[in-house]
C-alpha cells in the first residue's frame, strides 16, 4: 500500500485592530497556531474605533507578542477582511468570540463576507473564560489603577510598557 502523503495544514488569516493585543488574542492565536499550518494576524483600522496605539505600533506590539510561535507572521492591512484574506494566499478568516454579543456582530460580518467573497470561510473560536472579559475599554480603566503584576492578567509584558507610556502623555 502506498502511504498517503497528508495535505499541507492551511493558512488562516486573524485580522483585528489589536489595540492592543491581549492574552485573550494571544489565546486565540497559540490554539490556532495548532490548528492551521500558518497564522497571518492582520492588524488594521476599524473606522468604528478610535485607537489609543498608531497601526506601526500595533503592528510592533504584536509582533513582539507573537515572536514564540513559529508559524505565525504579522502584517498590516486596510481594507476589507476577505480581500486579505486571498492577498495571503488563504482561505480561512479566523476570529475569536468572547461573548453572546460578539457572535451577533460576527454573525452579521460573516454573513456580509461570504457575499463579498463566497471562497473564504469563516472559522471562530471562543475564548477561553479566563480572558472572555478583557477589552480594550477595560485596560484604558484599569491601567492607571494597577501595578505591572495586575497588568500582566490581561496582557503579554511588551504591551505593558506601551500602555504606561501612551496613557501617561494623554
Amino acid at each position: 500500500m502506498t502511504p498517503v502523503t497528508p495535505e499541507p495544514l492551511p493558512v488562516a488569516v486573524y485580522t483585528g485592530s489589536f489595540d492592543p493585543i491581549t492574552l485573550g488574542h494571544l489565546d486565540v492565536i497559540g490554539r490556532a497556531s495548532r490548528i492551521f499550518g500558518t497564522i497571518v494576524v492582520g492588524v488594521g483600522i476599524n473606522p468604528d474605533k478610535h485607537p489609543l496605539f498608531s497601526l506601526e505600533e500595533r503592528v510592533d506590539l504584536v509582533k513582539a507578542a507573537v515572536a514564540g510561535f513559529g508559524n505565525v507572521r504579522v502584517e498590516l492591512f486596510s481594507g476589507l477582511s476577505v480581500a486579505f484574506v486571498r492577498e495571503q494566499g488563504a482561505r480561512v478568516l479566523l476570529r475569536g468570540v468572547r461573548s453572546l454579543t460578539d457572535i451577533e456582530a460576527e454573525f452579521t460580518m460573516t454573513l456580509a463576507n461570504r457575499k463579498l467573497d463566497p471562497s473564504v470561510e469563516t472559522v471562530f473560536l471562543m475564548a477561553d473564560a479566563a480572558y472572555s472579559h478583557i477589552s480594550s475599554s477595560l485596560l484604558k480603566q484599569i491601567t492607571p489603577l494597577a501595578d505591572d503584576e495586575a497588568l500582566l492578567k490581561f496582557v503579554p509584558q511588551p504591551v505593558v510598557a506601551a500602555l504606561r507610556r501612551k496613557l501617561a502623555a494623554s
